[in-house]
């Protein structure tokens, strides 16, 4: 590491770490297994078009309580939020507006810098969530003992991971990055450096926390986009649901956040997580909308000579004012991540799906990068009726990319998706939101019978809807008691900051 090496005698509690998984991220791997269990057979049977494998532990089993009873019929309007408590930092380059479901942040960039963005964000998330630390620092554990269960002589592998990642922002594209990732880091830990948990988080901590998706990975998301025939109005509506592990105390469920940052022509507005400096989901000012997930490729994992997809995510939205510069961008850059992954990428014009397969994956020909959209083959064991529409699950779908692949769960997603829409000639925006929250959300965990794998599940911590005939964004936010049947979409209002 360079000057931020971890400075092992400041801190204590390195030892006797209690290795554990979390009840949400093991609810979330139950959500996400199908309902055929998965076998050592290569042989596939095809049903309906979808690949399952064939073996005595691969039986499906009919389960007749899938949707809500009495499901809720939604209008196109969302449900108006307030705001509790506005906080805001001594220079006025962060403001926060407690919302009664979210963070409301802003961050000037027009007129500090990004070491002062990053000192004023961790003052002002200290103002607004004083518990921060104390709430916040045993789910980040909880992410670091799910991607490194067998640690135990201390954290440096953690770090030598994030540390790394951390680093590569120093090229002059990122650097800004870097400085406000610093900065935010040195605010929040107050100077305290290393790995314990003690209800502190620390410079490294804090640091660590912007780097999940590179470095530990924890989502498993799906994403639809309809226009033209599909929408009653004809203008697109992009659908994205964000899955994560929502914590022990489903602590994710306290964090959500609207991160508008006002940077001129590079302004976008981020639906994330307070405390957070990298791309979850997000849409630029020319309503460009990204978001990340993952693939299912299951390479090893490999930082060496790679770069942060989450941070190069956020440079193209700042940079470029359509999806396809988007997608062009960030699939010539594929090779050079660390894990492979999918990104929707939408505007007003046109959606797709980026389809970025690491330099691993590449040589040994498991798979390939493409910018798919709705014309684009599929492989062969898969078909997608509708016109006017693009759905995108965790794993790639695009013809030449290797069947082994396509996993059980994304097949009964895919299949869903394929159903539901296919159902109905075109959708309003409610008829969206009714169909998106038509299946139960705990269905087959109370009695323990077989998981069913949901569209929205234990996982599901957010659902965002871009509404481009209006030009605006809804949220529906699990809320702090978490996953419920009651869904409520957040009107959030316009998405750009101009």
């Amino acid at each position: 590491m360079k000057e931020h090496q971890i400075k092992k005698n400041e801190r204590t509690g390195n030892t006797g770490i209690r290795r554990r998984l979390s009840k949400a991220a093991t609810l979330l791997l139950a959500s996400l297994t199908t309902l055929t269990s998965l076998t050592g057979c290569n042989q596939m049977t095809t049903y309906e078009g979808f690949a399952f494998p064939e073996g005595e532990a691969s039986k499906l089993k009919v389960i007749s309580d899938t949707y809500v009873e009495n499901p809720i019929s939604y209008k196109d309007e969302g449900t108006p939020d307030k705001c509790v408590a506005e906080f805001e930092s001594e220079n006025g380059a962060c403001k926060i507006r407690c919302m009664e479901q979210y963070y409301d942040i802003t961050l000037d960039y027009e007129n500090f810098t990004p070491a002062e963005i990053g000192k004023a964000y961790a003052e002002t998330v200290l103002k607004a969530f004083p518990d921060f630390h104390e709430a916040i620092e045993p789910y980040l554990y909880e992410n670091i003992y799910s991607a490194f269960p067998a640690v135990e002589d201390g954290f440096d592998v953690v770090w030598e991971r994030t540390g790394y990642l951390y680093d590569t922002l120093e090229d002059e594209k990122w650097n800004d990055y870097r400085e406000e990732i610093a900065s935010y880091a040195e605010a929040l830990s107050g100077g305290v450096h290393g790995f314990a948990e003690d209800g502190h988080i620390s410079y490294e901590e804090a640091v660590t926390f912007n780097f999940v998706p590179e470095a530990l990975r924890g989502t498993s998301c799906s994403a639809l986009s309809l226009w033209g025939s599909k929408t009653a109005t004809g203008d697109p509506v992009t659908v994205r649901f964000l899955d994560w592990n929502l914590g022990s105390d489903y602590q994710m469920c306290r964090m959500h956040a609207i991160i508008h940052v006002k940077k001129g022509e590079r302004s976008f507005t981020g639906i994330s997580f307070i405390g957070f400096e990298n791309l979850v989901s997000a849409i630029n000012d020319d309503g460009v909308f990204a978001a990340i997930l993952d693939a299912g490729s299951g390479e090893h994992y490999s930082k060496d000579g790679r770069k942060c997809y989450t941070y190069d995510l956020r440079y193209a939205l700042e940079e470029f004012s359509t999806a396809k510069e988007v997608g062009d961008y960030m699939v010539s850059n594929s090779a050079s991540y660390t894990w492979s992954h999918n990104l929707i990428i939408t505007d007003k014009d046109h959606s797709y799906c980026a389809e970025d397969a690491v330099l691993q994956q590449q040589e040994k020909g498991a798979a390939h990068s493409i910018l798919r959209d709705a014309d684009t083959p599929l492989i062969k064991s898969l078909s997608w009726d509708s016109p006017d529409s693009l759905c995108v699950v965790n794993s790639f779908v695009s013809e030449g990319n290797q069947e082994s692949l396509w996993h059980n769960s994304n097949a009964v997603r895919w299949a869903k998706y394929k159903e539901w829409v296919a159902a109905k000639d075109s959708f309003t925006l409610g008829e969206i939101k009714t169909m998106l929250t038509a299946e139960k959300v705990n269905q087959g965990l109370a009695k323990g019978e077989a998981k069913v794998d949901n569209i929205r599940n234990q996982g599901t911590v957010q659902m965002i809807l871009v509404d481009y005939h209006t030009g605006t964004l809804q949220v529906a936010f699990t809320p702090k008691t978490g996953p419920t049947d009651e869904v409520v979409f957040t009107e959030i209002g316009k998405y750009c900051n101009k």
